[in-house]
C-alpha cells in the first residue's frame, strides 16, 4: 500500500478490510514523513503498532 492510499483509508468513516501479518487491522493515523502508520487489530484495539506503510495490505 502506498502513503496516499492508507491516510484515504484512515480519514474514512466506513471501514476497509486492511491487512498488517494476515491479521485485519485499522489505520489510527499515517505519518507521511517517514512512511509508517499508527495501527491496531480490529480484535484488539489495546494493542497499537507502528509499521511501515508497504506492508499493509488492502483486500
Amino acid at each position: 500500500m502506498n502513503v496516499r492510499r492508507a491516510k484515504e483509508i484512515s480519514q474514512q468513516s466506513e471501514i476497509i478490510d486492511v491487512y498488517y501479518n494476515d491479521e485485519t487491522i485499522l489505520i489510527q493515523n499515517v505519518n507521511e514523513a517517514d512512511g509508517t502508520a499508527r495501527i491496531y487489530s480490529r480484535n484488539n484495539r489495546e494493542n497499537e503498532l507502528t509499521v511501515p506503510v508497504s506492508s499493509l495490505i488492502e483486500k
